[in-house]
């Protein structure tokens, strides 16, 4: 099927050889990549930094990320609108890892990911995103969104408050507590802010929203800082070590260096180094990392897909995610994946090609070594503001209460376990609770959907001389495990006083090995009692489930025919009248 062909097939750098060496690309189509790549380079700045710092992180990890994983990315995946960094969906497990194993074990994590996402797209797993129930991902993303609102409370309302507590209930009861401690001035900050991201679309202008807030919040910030108020910035916030051993404060103005991940520091400030045991304890985390990354970067890819009339490769995009974060941890950044607001940000600016994407890493990289003191006094209680925001738009509200309202009960109890288990527990824990339950509960749908009729009586049977004793029964519905046993078993009651009877299978398409046993099930009785039963017109995969497993006619017992029809003549002409 060609129009399915994006979802199998792999090639390394799809997008940028689709876009810039198989079709024409000129200096007219680089012009506009230009302007969209510093436009939407601008945009990543100030979230890159945010989101390190949701993660558990310095805000310099988080502009490393953007650099090198958005670059690698680009080159290398499938998807030619995207635009990969540091997103909000990963906070949740990067900042218990980064409480844990500190930056190094968050780093070491990021490269397992990777190294899984590069299997996945081996595999040809692209499909998974076909898998994935919407009431799922709606369910995890609105618990995601209510987790990273949660943390960014403390310097929201400038609360005295260090590392929050693991679970949610504990960190519920400790902000409770330091609420009296609340500092109006840093709450006053973070307010403006998120009022002028709020209000700002209103203007109808093509600057985002968070720029302009960001501004005006950092110059309140300074000004109140002036006066003596003590609000808290990156620049108070962060320090790194100088080359002759001193701190300086904020961010480094240096391009990122190569440093082997296992070297980089534990929580204990040491080098984590590496071993088997703690190659098994991130394990759960770099897996849930990489499923993670795969949904989000293809629900992007698809996104862009219905924005664009383009095409990706599903595959070619998960072989570009896994080597983004192969590389990216080596040079300090953390994990990445493709960010749906910034590639749409990205293709309303007019990009062409993935080369916009490499020229938004290279905004972010000059950012990073000219604008580092500037940055240093964007105040965290306006960080905080526009993580709140972040939170807000990943939420999907309105999408999910349009499902809460009108979706069948089941999703609306997939989605409110999803929910509460990645709010309450641990988003590993949800997604697999999420997917299973959806699929048990489709598995309920689909069993109560196949049914056994008695159609003796029926125009197409009655007046073919179906002699005395004989039955016919019409299966409708997939014939698997959560629904054969309770068929045949029903069949076997409707059977009980027959001679024998007809099995009309034309409605079956699906036979598995659980309505492979309970069909044998049902022959070893007929055996027993006497019945003989004819079974008619089986659908191709049905046969072929039954051929590779040697299943025979057993004369006097069971037999096979190519249709009703043909099984109403036989039984006819070979029962005496």
């Amino acid at each position: 099927m060609p129009h399915r062909a994006h979802l199998f097939s792999l090639r390394l750098a799809h997008a940028f050889r689709e876009a810039c060496l198989d079709e024409r690309y000129r200096g007219r189509r680089l012009l506009r990549d230009l302007m969209a790549g510093v436009t939407v380079g601008i945009i990543a700045i100030p979230l890159a930094m945010a989101l390190a710092i949701a993660s558990g992180v310095a805000p310099q990890y988080g502009l490393y990320t953007a650099i090198i994983a958005g670059f690698v990315i680009a080159l290398t995946g499938g998807s030619r609108f995207s635009i990969s960094g540091p997103t909000a969906a990963f906070v949740v497990i990067l900042y218990p890892i980064a409480q844990t194993y500190g930056l190094g074990g968050l780093l070491l994590a990021t490269l397992m990911s990777g190294v899984l996402l590069v299997a996945m797209a081996v595999m040809r797993l692209g499909r998974l995103i076909e898998y994935i129930p919407e009431s799922v991902t709606l369910g995890f993303t609105a618990g995601i969104a209510v987790v990273i609102a949660i943390l960014q409370i403390p310097d929201f309302l400038g609360l005295p408050i260090g590392d929050l507590p693991g679970h949610f209930w504990q960190k519920l009861v400790t902000l409770a507590g330091a609420l009296p401690q609340m500092d109006r001035v840093s709450a006053l900050i973070a307010g403006l802010t998120l009022a002028v991201m709020l209000l700002w679309p209103r203007l109808k202008t093509p600057v985002p929203p968070h720029l302009p807030a960001l501004v005006i919040g950092s110059l309140l910030a300074l000004w109140c800082n002036a006066q003596g108020a003590g609000v808290a910035t990156i620049g108070s916030s962060f320090t790194y070590l100088l080359p002759d051993g001193s701190e300086g404060a904020g961010i480094p103005p240096f391009l990122p260096e190569f440093v082997w991940p296992w070297q980089q520091a534990g929580a204990s400030g040491e080098a984590i180094g590496f071993s088997w045991s703690l190659f098994r304890d991130l394990l759960p985390a770099a897996f849930a990392i990489a499923m993670l990354g795969a949904i989000e970067s293809l629900l992007c890819a698809v996104v862009l897909d219905g924005m664009t009339g383009k095409r990706h490769s599903a595959n070619s995009e998960l072989m570009g995610q896994g080597l983004g974060n192969i590389v990216t941890p080596f040079f300090g950044g953390i994990t990445a994946t493709a960010a749906i607001a910034r590639s749409a940000a990205n293709y309303r600016a007019g990009a062409e090609s993935p080369v916009s994407a490499m020229v938004h890493s290279l905004v972010v990289l000059l950012a990073l070594v000219t604008l580092s003191g500037v940055l240093a006094y964007l105040p965290m209680p306006a960080m905080a503001a526009l993580l709140v925001m972040v939170a807000w738009n990943m939420s999907e509200a309105p999408k999910a209460v349009h499902l809460l309202k009108t979706a069948p009960r089941s999703d609306i109890l997939v989605f409110l376990t999803c929910f509460s288990l990645t709010v309450l527990l641990d988003m590993v824990i949800a997604i697999t609770t999420g997917v299973l339950l959806a699929a048990v509960l489709f598995m309920r749908e689909m069993a109560r959907m196949t049914r056994v009729t008695d159609i003796t009586a029926g125009s197409r049977v009655a007046g073919r001389g179906l002699p005395e004793g004989w039955r016919v029964f019409k299966i409708n519905g997939p014939l698997f495990f959560a629904a054969a046993d309770r068929i045949f078993g029903e069949l076997a009651v409707m059977s009980r006083d027959a001679r024998g009877f007809i099995l009309y299978m034309d409605g079956v398409t699906v036979l598995d090995g659980g309505g492979l046993a309970a069909l044998n099930k049902l022959i070893v009785t007929c055996q027993r009692e006497g019945t003989e039963v004819v079974i008619a017109d089986l659908q191709f995969q049905p046969l072929r489930t039954l051929a590779r497993a040697g299943v025979a006619p057993i004369k006097g017992v069971s037999r096979y025919t190519s249709s009703l029809d043909e099984a109403l003549r036989l039984v006819s002409a070979e029962t005496p009248t």
